[in-house]
């Protein structure tokens, strides 16, 4: 069996993002909604997201909400849904019923004990270990009688015989013997249906087209296959995507740092940096490395994805977000770095506009956090350390802060007059310019590290700054 090609989409293409509840969003997954977004994006079809909650004991609530606060953050804005497997139950019995009707499954009365047992003994004979088929209805088999009181699961009939084959959009083509394929339990005894049954049931009733997931799920895939193939249904494109690695080769986990995305908008990230981040991790357009989702949905395909584990590098997501900083508007990076600029003990009054400071630092800055905490100079009172106030306080430089204090108080203000008048003080007193800007740093801002001196000046103020100025004199 083979299923759709991978390189011919369908009209209309349908994608689905479908993760299970029972965690946070992790990269991984963003991954996987990023491309099945940007591949309906592309040809203007449509984004599903769907809710895999059949795991009662793992799926939470609280997961469902860090799912769709992690798409909300990226800005991956689905079309459709998000249905929930859980509301679909009625349809996976009514499909269950269609099949034992039509003979493609049937009721095993088996007990877990008795198919271990089984797979117990194929393994001592060095076999694959198996459903043995002790249920399974065939022509001239006389089946076992019901036992009493026993309630049934219900078993997929797996095809004997023949292969399994898709033409995989990642990974190429994918062959598997149906001998590998067992009698899968498609619900259980007491009739709630199981995860591959209903993924297939979800992909043909919401008419999905190109299904892109983690290759953990190759195995999967000929099971859902068979299913899809007994229920009449057409079968989506599938495309196994390849792990994402930590910096150390191994897979990633928390000892590589953030996992979850929703770790980096607390860590100062911008989303257009994460998705520009993820996108490039496992396809690519040439050498192309900055570009904005608008450029990726136009040129992304299935053709150019990776089949070979992308390694996350956090100085390179790093390099793009002070990449995506500088691009951003000031008034929206004053948004997001206000709030830690309150936690850190900011006094905004008298003091100049957030938006306006940040711009002096964007340039350099990685995360919105070092933004943040860069433009604190402006909203605390200056504490100098004292070693270095007597390094660089000198006898040489009190005349010079004198005269600066006395030109200070009639210069235009405006960054230019400042620096033209600061160059006028240090001719005056025949010094070069650290031996009076680092002297100012220190008692206008109280550290040693600062944007250009008439930036921070013009934007502190005049009164602001003769009053510091004035303190020393």
């Amino acid at each position: 069996m083979t299923s759709a090609p991978a390189n011919t989409p369908a009209t209309p293409v349908r994608t689905r993002f479908a993760p299970s509840p029972t965690g946070f969003l992790h990269l991984g997954g963003a991954r996987t909604a990023l491309y099945s977004w940007a591949y309906a994006r592309h040809f203007g079809g449509t984004f599903v997201l769907r809710i895999e909650d059949t795991d009662l004991e793992r799926s939470t609530p609280e997961a469902v909400q860090a799912i769709i606060d992690g798409m909300q953050w990226l800005g991956l804005d689905h079309d459709e849904g998000p249905f929930y497997q859980m509301q679909r139950m009625d349809r996976y019995r009514e499909v269950i019923g269609q099949m034992l009707e039509a003979g493609t499954a049937y009721h095993c009365y088996c007990t877990p004990e008795e198919v271990e047992a089984m797979r117990e003994r194929l393994r001592a004979a060095g076999e694959k270990p198996r459903y043995d088929g002790t249920w399974r209805p065939e022509e001239g088999k006389a089946l076992p009688a019901i036992p009493e009181g026993r309630k049934p699961v219900v078993r997929f009939k797996n095809p004997l015989d023949g292969d399994v084959t898709w033409n995989d959009v990642v990974k190429g083509p994918i062959t598997i013997s149906n001998r590998e394929l067992d009698d899968l339990v498609i619900a259980r005894t007491d009739g709630t249906p199981t995860y591959n049954f209903c993924v297939a049931v979800d992909d043909w009733d919401m008419r999905i087209t190109h299904v892109l997931r983690g290759d953990d799920h190759v195995n999967n895939t000929p099971r859902q296959i068979n299913i899809l193939r007994a229920i009449g249904a057409e079968l989506p494109a599938y495309g196994h995507l390849p792990m994402i690695l930590g910096s150390d080769g191994q897979k990633l986990s928390k000892r590589h740092g953030a996992v979850s995305v929703m770790e980096y908008p607390a860590q100062g990230f911008l989303p257009e940096a994460m998705l520009n981040y993820l996108a490039r991790l496992g396809w690519s357009h040439g050498d192309d490395e900055v570009f904005s989702m608008a450029q990726f949905c136009e040129w992304f395909n299935l053709e150019h994805l990776t089949a070979s584990p992308a390694q996350f590098n956090n100085e390179k997501l790093a390099w793009l977000n002070n990449h995506w900083i500088k691009q951003a508007d000031n008034a929206r990076l004053a948004e997001l770095a206000r709030p830690r600029m309150v936690e850190a003990g900011a006094a905004f009054d008298g003091a100049p506009e957030v938006a306006t400071v940040l711009a002096l630092f964007k340039e350099r800055a990685n995360t919105v956090n070092e933004l943040a905490d860069a433009a604190m100079l402006f909203y605390r009172d200056p504490q100098p350390d004292a070693a270095l106030m007597t390094q660089h306080f000198t006898d040489a430089v009190k005349p010079a802060l004198a005269l600066f204090a006395e030109r200070i108080a009639t210069v235009e203000w405006t960054k230019e007059a400042i620096a033209a008048m600061i160059k006028e003080v240090l001719a005056a007193n025949g010094l070069k310019m650290p031996q009076l800007a680092m002297p100012l740093r220190l008692i206008i801002t109280g550290q040693l590290q600062t944007p250009a001196i008439d930036a921070v000046l013009q934007l502190f103020g005049r009164d602001v700054v003769l009053a510091r100025v004035g303190k020393y004199l």
